[in-house]
């Protein structure tokens, strides 16, 4: 390997090619913990030239590639296997906003600009990038294009693909595809951009993206509603729908169980209700009318979802700090988690109306399966996106609840799947859920994601043992 090694560093400096191992370990795990690899080295391109020629020298060498972003991923799919045969290719050094248009309302950035930073560079534009997260200060642009980034915005405005103009992608063989093109309409073939977008790195590098600006919000209408469970979070969806059509911002169900160990787990959070509710929904409106009218339109809304029985209670925000508290329970939850302990997470998604049943149906299955197993339900109703989390029961060991995963896994699955949902709904398939492809998608749809793949990437150079299985 002593010629790649030379090679790379001739592309991007010896500076940037890491094979030291202290050097690489921040690049070989993952951010849970889960994973843990090796790598012949790890390569730190500055530019798209630099990318290409790295991809070019591993190409012609046939050595893999794994590309890494933020290293924010929760399912494994930034961190490479045991066997040291890859790269690590680095895509923090290309971190520049490239362009800003702010008549055209477009932004092109390299893949390597942390989210946090396009949205402060479109807020200082008087205008929204509107993907948000809770990893936003870490994740990566190429990383949310890479597993078609949600968060909690997509109800108004949809998940990174339709965040997304234009491409620049470098193939497998160091090719560049430049398809950074700001058009809203561009009927002239194969949407090229949307075989790259959500691949999580198993097709090319994506190095660039022009980005969707929208105007930036002047009022913002926030609120805590009480209910009874998600049946009756659905109804005060449709009705917040009727009173507030698209200024409905987000939409976010929480249960009673979840709740009780946001405020266990953390001291500064609190809720605004006087007893712990059954379920809750944080709901956010927002708008460029003026703010005290938008509130009024939350509130009749609220109004009618109590007089109908709906919600037992309603708090809106009054102020911003208000709403920033009511904020901080619901970004609480994944760092409530970690505290509270082992859990079995499932990132899911089925049609909106099947919500409720879904979740009724699984706390019964799960709790006959494994009697005192603790679901932890929460998520983006508004989109049919549920975090379905199982908390181990108090009476069994970690050891023994690790054995219990894949049948109470199965359950999960099994039920999605019936119902023509998705086991990834923004979190990606990684390592972590390969195996379970075969067993959602049915066979002629992975045959032709393979011939996708075998196209693009003939020699499966790129992020091997991600996302698709027996590649």
């Amino acid at each position: 390997m002593t010629e790649l090694i030379e090679r790379l560093q001739s592309a991007v400096g010896a500076a940037h090619v890491l094979v030291a191992a202290e050097d690489q370990a921040p690049y070989l795990r993952d951010w849970l913990g889960k994973y843990r690899g090796a790598a012949i080295a790890v390569v730190r391109p500055a530019s798209t030239a630099e990318v290409s020629a790295v991809m070019a020298a591993c190409a012609e060498a046939r050595v893999a590639v794994v590309p890494q972003g933020g290293h924010t991923s929760l399912s494994g799919g930034a961190t490479p296997d045991a066997s040291g045969g890859a790269i690590v290719l680095s895509l923090a050094r290309m971190n520049r906003i490239r362009a800003l248009d702010p008549i055209g309302q477009t932004m092109v950035v390299d893949a390597g600009v942390v989210l946090a930073k396009v949205q402060e560079a479109a807020g200082a534009a008087g205008l929204l990038f509107p993907l948000s997260l809770g990893s936003e200060g870490s994740c990566t642009v190429g990383g949310n294009l890479a597993a078609n980034a949600g968060g909690v915005a997509v109800l108004r405005y949809g998940v990174m693909r339709e965040l997304t103009l234009g491409l620049e992608v470098v193939l497998p063989d160091g090719r560049i595809w430049d398809g950074l093109r700001a058009l809203r309409k561009d009927n002239t073939g194969y949407a090229l951009r949307d075989l790259f977008i959500g691949s999580e790195g198993t097709l090319g590098i994506i190095t660039g993206a022009v980005l969707k600006l929208f105007p930036q919000p002047t009022a913002r209408a926030t609120a805590f509603v009480a209910l009874a469970d998600a049946a009756a979070a659905l109804e005060l969806l449709r009705l917040s729908r009727a009173h507030c059509g698209d200024r409905l911002t987000a939409f976010e169900f929480l249960t009673s169980a979840t709740l009780d160990m946001i405020l266990c787990q953390i001291p500064d959070a609190r809720l605004p209700f006087t007893a712990l509710p059954d379920a809750a929904v944080l709901i956010e409106l927002s708008d460029i009318s003026d703010e005290p009218a938008l509130t009024a339109r939350l509130e009749t809304a609220l109004a009618q979802a109590m007089a109908e029985g709906l919600a037992s209670d309603a708090v809106v925000a009054q102020d911003g700090i208000q709403a920033k508290a009511f904020w901080r329970v619901r970004e609480s939850v994944s760092e409530a988690l970690v505290r509270e302990g082992k859990a079995l997470k499932h990132d899911v998604a089925v049609p909106v109306a099947e919500i409720a049943d879904f979740v009724g149906v699984m706390d019964a299955a799960v709790g006959a399966a494994l009697p005192g197993i603790r679901p932890m339900v929460f998520g983006h109703l508004g989109d049919g996106n549920l975090h379905y989390n199982l908390m181990r029961p108090l009476d069994i060991s970690e050891d023994e609840f690790d054995g219990h995963g894949p049948r109470i896994t199965r359950l999960v699955h099994d039920e999605i799947t019936r119902r023509r949902g998705s086991i990834s709904a923004e979190h990606g398939i990684g390592q972590l859920r390969t195996a379970e492809m075969p067993l959602c998608k049915p066979p002629l749809e992975l045959e032709l994601m393979r011939q996708l793949k075998r196209a693009l990437d003939p020699h499966g150079l790129m992020n091997p043992g991600k996302l698709l299985p027996n590649v």
